[in-house]
């Protein structure tokens, strides 16, 4: 016993220091060869296609993608194991994090996914699609165990997390917003070839290969330090990935539970989970207000067109700004800036441009076409939106009756933390008594 509570005691800054080498490591490994410069006489390579290694990585990754989810599912509903989602966390971070470099990522996979269903030409790999469907299917049956240790940007942020402070719920609530606005700009950026936002401001690719800038090392070990005191900020509040995996989760027939039989009422469970995934009993609630929350539902019912509409026209508006995303569109500003005298100097975009065949009414159409697909794209992006924040507040407005702390299925991350703070638990592994635990509810006044 005493062996077991020093290995768990000490279990995480061992997997700290294993991630901290790894970094170090990946630093030293960089800036070996000089840089490449594009001046003087640079002459682009031709297409090659990829060597055997690459092809064995793509069809390896996917294996121990499906084997890692398979692990973690056995940790969480089986095993009920804190310390085995800990150490199958530090694998993946190692493994799909500095070893494979974030990439393939299930997140930005997303993107990939949604540019070649509307952009056409555009070619997906099947290990691309295979790490958006495979974590898809099993939060299907099993919950977000993808979530609990094995996605590789969910895995630093929760090795790094020493002393959670709670977010208020209203502020949480808020903030869970951002990740479905998140989700509509990814697709619709991608949608229209501009670009792939969710891996252009992924907050942790940059450590797992510990390049970039000095702003986007700043910007990066910023996450990180906020990691280290909110759990979990970019899963939480940010991943667009994350809401896929949620309605998943939803639907799932099996999920892990806090305790393995009756709960007791000790609201252990809640102050444990470092997300705030718990939802407590609402018995009580039923009832109150009753017709007010009623009139609130039909309301929204009928305002859903609206407010969907309104969500609607509000983003297509923006098709200006967003559009400048497109370097098709920004190579069309600057060709009419140049020509209009607004600078002085010219750049290589433009001059490349000039070089070749193709007309300025050419260049001019294209951008007001892509415009256009933004404006469109747009419209049902906001829709879709309106559409959502209506069921949320149709949701909030819907008090379900709940006798016992439960986990929240759609968010909760399978970490197995509230595992650990369930006396049940505790007796079921043979650490306390096998006496039944006094259930709180059962006592009378």
């Amino acid at each position: 016993m005493a062996r077991k509570n020093v290995i768990k005691k000490y279990s995480p800054a061992f997997g700290i220091a294993l991630m901290l080498l790894l970094m170090i490591g990946s630093f030293y490994a960089q800036d070996r060869f000089p840089r490449p410069e594009f001046e003087s006489g640079y002459q682009r390579p031709l297409t090659t296609t990829p060597g055997p290694q690459a092809r064995f990585f793509e069809v390896f990754d996917i294996f121990v993608l499906i084997a890692a989810l398979g692990v973690a599912s056995y940790l969480a509903f089986k095993k009920r194991s804190r310390s085995g989602i800990f150490w199958m966390t530090v694998f993946s971070a190692a493994y799909f994090g500095f070893f494979r470099n974030g990439c393939v990522c299930a997140i930005g996979s997303l993107q990939n996914v949604s540019a070649a269903v509307f952009y056409p030409g555009y070619f997906i790999p099947l290990s691309v699609i295979a790490f958006f469907v495979i974590p898809l299917i099993f939060a299907l049956f099993f919950g977000r165990t993808f979530c609990s240790s094995v996605c590789p940007l969910g895995c630093i942020q929760d090795l790094v997390l020493l002393k959670a402070v709670k977010v208020p719920r209203w502020l949480s609530e808020i903030l869970g917003v951002v990740p479905y606005i998140y989700l509509a700009l990814a697709v619709l950026f991608a949608a229209t070839g501009s670009a792939f936002i969710i891996c252009r401001y992924d907050p942790f690719i940059s450590i797992y290969r510990m390049t970039g800038d000095f702003n986007t090392l700043l910007y990066s070990f910023g996450f990180v330090g906020l990691s280290v005191f909110v759990g979990r900020p970019y899963c939480r509040f940010l991943c667009p990935y994350g809401v896929l995996l949620g309605w998943m989760s939803g639907l799932s027939k099996h999920h892990v539970t806090t305790t393995p039989n009756n709960c007791v009422l000790c609201r252990l469970c809640e102050d444990a989970c470092p997300f705030d995934h718990i939802d407590k009993p609402a018995s009580g609630k039923i009832g109150i207000a009753h017709s007010t929350n009623l009139k609130r539902i039909a309301t929204v019912i009928v305002l859903i067109p609206l407010i969907s509409t309104a969500a609607g026209w509000a983003l297509s508006e923006t098709h200006l700004i967003f559009s400048r995303m497109h370097p098709t569109v920004r190579l069309a500003e600057e060709v009419l800036l140049e020509d209009a005298g607004g600078r002085r100097t010219t750049s290589l975009e433009t001059r490349t441009f000039r070089s070749k065949d193709k007309t300025k009414q050419e260049l001019i159409d294209q951008a007001r076409e892509i415009q256009n697909q933004f404006c469109l794209g747009g419209w049902f992006a906001g829709g879709f939106l309106g559409l959502l924040f209506s069921i949320k507040i149709i949701k909030f407005s819907i008090v379900r009756p709940r006798a016992d702390y439960e986990i929240n299925k759609i968010s909760c991350y399978s970490c197995a933390r509230c595992f650990e703070s369930c006396p049940n638990e505790h007796v079921r592994l043979g650490n306390l008594n096998s006496e039944p635990v006094l259930d709180i509810k059962q006592i009378t006044p």
